[in-house]
């Protein structure tokens, strides 16, 4: 029965090649749509590794071109916007950090520890961040008032940076020179879970905080305020704050936003691609359908004459149609193989690194589930055609 099906398929080569082409990229982009959703929502289940409610975030704007370059006046400047905001009663801490939850982009460094070269996302940050954002230890300690006795420099990273670098040795005080050029020696001195910067929908990547005194002309000052506000504030402090903040620096910008804001906003701007993206594949979908119904009811017109003599010969309703479906599995089968050729390459060629392997099996499974429905019930109406051919019809051919 198979090599009958293959023959008839391959008896008519050219309009079955179109029909291959479509389904093969009717794949392809149903499996990036579903891989892509499939990937969110594996992320989205991961721990965030903070807490951002009840927080808002001051965005410092100085209103200079580069960030690289800062004066003394700067320095103290924001130190005097950090203690203004730590005046009111509704605060409950205050953290500066060169970038916020739920910010693109930001600072990223390359190193190489042991031979082992690796990227990790650096952030900025003082004292008190990990009170603000709720960090959660699981080796070492967070950066203290203490340090700032010490003649090296400490770092906190996490646990997916520690992994990478030292596999399942201990971190905390191993010699860590990731930079040639740092000046002075850099040790690690705790480990965080997670720190998904990028909000809910990121993968988890490998983090570093530096710390950050506000007092030190040398270092850089931060560029966002971290408010941790007491639980019932309304958006009718902000204006206050805002008055306070514009006093203490009258030519700077400051943008208020809580982080619930930043995280709806960070949420839609990450799911607008994904989303045009499923009503594209979605209008693909419903047009190849109809083609694949529009070129089957036309081969079972065209083919009366076959179905007729088949159904003389004692063929059944129900073998006509598992025909038809039968020919159109194939076609479907074949534009499949094609696709999957192509997308096995993709973790091959590391074009997809961020995607596990879980997420692309996933993603390849429900593609394929997709691909075979589509084409099933867009066989239904044809084939259901071809049962009402009867066999006195193909005396009409005669």
């Amino acid at each position: 029965m198979l090599k009958h099906l293959f023959k008839l398929v391959w008896n008519r080569k050219r309009s079955s090649v179109l029909l291959i082409i479509e389904i093969f990229f009717s794949f392809i982009v149903v499996f990036a749509v579903v891989t892509i959703g499939a990937f969110y929502v594996d992320n989205y289940r991961q721990p965030l590794g903070y807490t951002y409610e009840n927080v808002w975030n001051i965005g410092i704007d100085m209103n200079q071109a580069s960030d690289d370059y800062w004066s003394p006046e700067q320095v103290a400047t924001v130190n005097q916007l950090f203690l203004a905001a730590r005046e009111f009663q509704e605060v409950e801490a205050v953290a500066g950090a060169l970038s916020a939850p739920y910010d693109f982009g930001g600072r990223t460094s390359g190193m190489e520890i042991r031979g082992k070269r690796t990227e990790a996302q650096v952030n900025e940050v003082t004292d008190e961040f990990k009170e603000v954002m709720n960090l959660q230890l699981v080796a070492g300690r967070w950066f203290e008032k203490a340090d700032d006795a010490l003649n090296w420099q400490p770092i906190v990273i996490n646990q997916k940076l520690g992994q990478e670098l030292f596999g399942d040795e201990d971190p905390i005080n191993k010699p860590f020179a990731p930079w040639s050029s740092a000046e002075t020696e850099i040790r690690i001195i705790g480990v965080v879970t997670d720190f998904r910067q990028g909000g809910e929908y990121a993968s988890l990547g490998n983090y570093l905080f530096e710390r950050r005194k506000l007092d030190d002309p040398q270092q850089r000052p931060p560029r966002n305020l971290l408010v941790k506000l007491r639980p019932g504030i309304t958006a009718e402090f902000e204006e206050k704050l805002m008055e306070r903040l514009q006093g203490v620096a009258k030519d700077w910008s400051f943008e208020i936003q809580p982080l619930v804001q930043k995280r709806e906003s960070m949420m839609k701007l990450r799911l607008a691609p994904l989303i045009a993206a499923g009503v594209i594949a979605a209008f693909l979908m419903i047009m190849v359908g109809l083609g694949l119904v529009g070129v089957l009811w036309q081969n079972v017109t065209q083919r009366t004459k076959e179905i007729g003599l088949r159904r003389a010969k004692g063929a059944t309703a129900g073998k006509i149609h598992m025909q038809i479906w039968g020919e159109l599995m194939v076609l479907t089968s074949f534009g499949l193989l094609i696709g999957l050729i192509i997308v096995v390459q993709f973790p091959l060629l590391n074009l997809i690194g961020f995607i596990s392997t879980k997420v692309f099996f996933i993603g390849i499974i429900s593609s394929l589930v997709v691909i075979y429905l589509l084409t099933l019930v867009a066989g239904l109406y044809p084939s259901w055609l071809a049962t009402k051919v009867q066999p006195a019809e193909a005396l009409h051919y005669e």
